[in-house]
């Protein structure tokens, strides 16, 4: 490959990245452009290449993460919506399932649906679970029903009819008769965006699909002309939310699958660093301007979901968001980056987020407006941050217009001076981060004893060892790069992607020919889906969901890359699947049917295996100290001389015991008085406890 560029547009900055020729990167961060975020990918490019002397005109691919899909589903911004449903179901969305996110709150209030109940429609026809026909497909109302959504100027409809995953001649059929009478309208069908099996999820999937939809497919264009009249000619490619590459067109077509993007190069590149540094059990920690996200990476692989939220209402608790039904990679995501906002509560408490300054007007000491005090400025007060060594470029920190918001929106409050309300700021974020770390591995059945951290984003390496301490961790790791981590990882990830689709069948009368006709169906989706962006060899991974009958929760189960299903399927399958109950829940169940739910297979391009890091602990010579000081050390309690020193100076080999601050472009790490960093020869610092210092 040539010229390679990744951009990972944030809540608070964008991040700009090239890998040159021998395998390293050079990288910029500018402030994200809220209005049009395509301007701070093309500044950031063009500051980027004449640092290098790169001309645009050498870019052979520009590979692009960004959050706009989330952000306009959070914030209620997409296109005017309809939903066309079959009559009766109109509304599932609203009504939800059984499950109580708050199950003793008698005034539990439920998340509001994405469509209103007045752009809800229905249409008469329906289906059973085995496809076969109840209703037939009423083909004058539903041109009547056209002629209403065309007259009322929807720009968008999601069509999501009961039983279509089985079965979706009746959703393509009216989509074809809505664009038959507008053309220009957006359609998404839920027998192609989410073919699963549960109507709620899948029709929520279909409908947060075609509400985003008008606004990716404009913001696409937008950039991809920009590009082109900078000279850039290179091919765009888009991370999807499980952690690989996908076509313009089909990121158009498949917006949802967007969602995650930024976060899931994260753990790409979190990944990527485990096989290298031969970690067997990684915790990744991406903490930016907006959010922190945290996922758990066992053999250099992140876990992976079928199913995730998007904008919990309740902290940390599972079915207050927006399901989304794609293959995701599994984390967890909370409000908490150097932008989100403190507050007190009415009960005298501080308060972190989710609310954040985002880039306009950004934290107080920014000096760009910022009137609230944020994480950002409890750092800068708390001396880790410093305006001579902050790493971004066109921003001056300003420790005076931090102090007096940390006196505004907390001391006066609590009657604290602002160093006790920096630290009363600080501690919160971080445990609040802990805690978002001890739920999500409760909720994957880990324990995260013998983990190792591997720290990054703007945010991270800035609270990553508190956190460690926190959660009882011994070592943590902060790769080069760090500042601009998801952008990195973007140019590690393959083509890739991963075609669901449910069908039931049971190992009492199993279902080969179906079974067989599916997998081979998904895989061609998927491999005519990675061919959209490269030719290379690639690798197949086949993938069934299983429970036992009467469970409504179930368990995945790896089959074989090629191997095609006989007789003897289902005593294959059934050993598989007791195997993994027995690992996941501890024993199996005896003299149960099994059923099979959904069937996926992905479908990655190869990707060159890099070079491995032998990481070790002994401690070297001592680097110069550059300056002092004083900052708060977590340990003691208490502000105290720090060393301070700048990265690009460190060797292999080198040992600092701390309290100590390592400054380089785009972060800043903290080392506590009981932390000892160590200097891997390619330049990653391990982090580790001092032996000799006891807390």
């Amino acid at each position: 490959m040539g010229v390679r560029i990744g951009a990972d547009v944030g809540g608070t900055f964008t991040d700009v990245v090239v890998e040159r020729s021998d395998g390293t990167y050079a990288s910029t961060k500018v402030l994200t452009t809220r209005d049009a975020p395509e301007r701070a990918i093309l500044g950031g490019l063009e500051r980027l290449a004449a640092a290098e002397s790169i001309s645009l005109t050498d870019i052979d691919q520009l590979i692009h993460g960004t959050t706009l899909a989330t952000n306009a589903l959070i914030e209620r911004r997409g296109a005017r919506t309809a939903l066309v449903t079959t009559e009766g179901f109109r509304d599932v969305i609203e009504t939800r399932t059984e499950s109580r996110f708050e199950q003793y709150d008698l005034n539990i209030v439920l998340p509001t649906p994405l469509i209103e109940r007045r752009d809800r429609h229905t249409l008469s026809e329906r289906r059973d679970a085995r496809g076969n026909v109840l209703i037939p497909f009423d083909e004058v109302a539903a041109s009547e029903l056209i002629e209403q959504l065309g007259a009322d100027g929807y720009e968008s409809v999601a069509v999501g009819f009961l039983h279509s995953y089985v079965d979706g001649t009746n959703e393509r059929r009216f989509r074809d008769l809505l664009l038959e009478r507008c053309p220009d309208m957006s359609v998404s069908i839920s027998s192609e965006v989410s073919p699963q099996m549960r109507e709620y999820e899948r029709f929520n999937t279909a409908c947060a699909n075609a509400y985003v939809q008008p606004l990716i497919a404009s913001y696409l264009v937008r950039l991809r002309d920009e590009l082109r009249e900078l000279g850039v000619q290179a091919p765009l490619y888009l991370v999807h939310s499980g952690g690989g590459l996908m076509s313009v067109e089909s990121a158009a077509a498949f917006p949802v699958r967007l969602v995650e993007s930024g976060p899931a190069g994260g753990a790409i590149f979190a990944a990527d660093l485990a096989a290298r540094y031969g970690r067997n059990r990684v915790l990744s920690f991406d903490m930016g301007g907006t959010t922190a996200k945290i996922s758990l990476i066992d053999d250099a692989r992140p876990a992976t979901a079928k199913t995730f939220e998007v904008d919990r209402t309740a902290r940390f608790k599972k079915g207050s968001g927006m399901p989304i039904s794609i293959p995701v990679i599994d984390m967890i995501e909370i409000g908490a980056g150097g932008g989100s906002i403190a507050s007190i509560d009415s009960l005298d408490q501080i308060r972190i987020g989710p609310h954040s300054a985002g880039s306009e007007p950004g934290p107080a000491a920014y000096s760009l407006g910022g009137l609230d005090a944020t994480v950002t400025d409890a750092n800068l007060q708390l001396g880790r941050l410093h305006p001579d060594t902050f790493g971004v470029t066109d921003i001056d920190l300003s420790s005076s217009l931090a102090t007096d918001a940390l006196v505004r929106s907390v001391g006066d409050r609590l009657g604290l001076d602002a160093d006790m309300s920096a630290i009363g700021v600080a501690e919160v974020v971080d445990e609040n981060m802990a805690n978002a770390a001890r739920a999500h591995a409760v909720e994957s059945g880990k324990d995260l004893g013998g983990y190792t951290m591997i720290a990054f984003g703007g945010g991270a390496p800035l609270h990553a060892a508190r956190l460690m301490d926190k959660l009882g961790l011994n070592e943590m790791l902060v790769p080069p790069g760090a500042g601009v981590g998801s952008a990195i990882g973007f140019l590690v990830a393959p083509f890739s992607f991963e075609a669901v689709k449910s069908f039931y069948t049971s190992t009492v009368d199993f279902d080969v020919d179906g079974s067989n006709t599916v997998l081979a169906d998904l895989a061609d989706e998927a491999i005519s889906f990675v061919r959209q962006g490269t030719d290379s060899d690639v690798v197949v991974e086949r993938q069934v969901s299983m429970r036992y009958a009467g469970q409504g929760w179930e368990i995945p189960v790896s089959i074989g890359e090629n191997s095609t299903f006989d007789d003897s399927a289902a005593d294959l399958l059934s050993s598989r699947f007791t195997k993994a109950y027995e690992e996941f829940f501890g024993r199996a169940i005896d003299d149960l049917p099994i059923e099979t739910v959904s069937w996926s297979v992905r479908v990655s391009s190869l990707i060159p295996q890099r070079a491995s890091v032998e990481l070790s602990a002994i401690p070297g010579d001592a680097p110069t100290c550059d300056s002092y000081r004083e900052a708060y050390d977590a340990a003691s309690g208490q502000k105290v001389t720090t060393k301070l020193f700048n990265r690009d100076t460190l060797g292999p080999g080198q040992a600092i015991d701390g309290p100590a601050i390592i400054a380089e472009q785009q972060t800043t790490t903290v080392i506590a008085s009981h932390h000892r960093c160590t200097v891997q020869p390619d330049g990653t610092l391990l982090i580790t406890r001092r032996p000799e210092v006891s807390l």
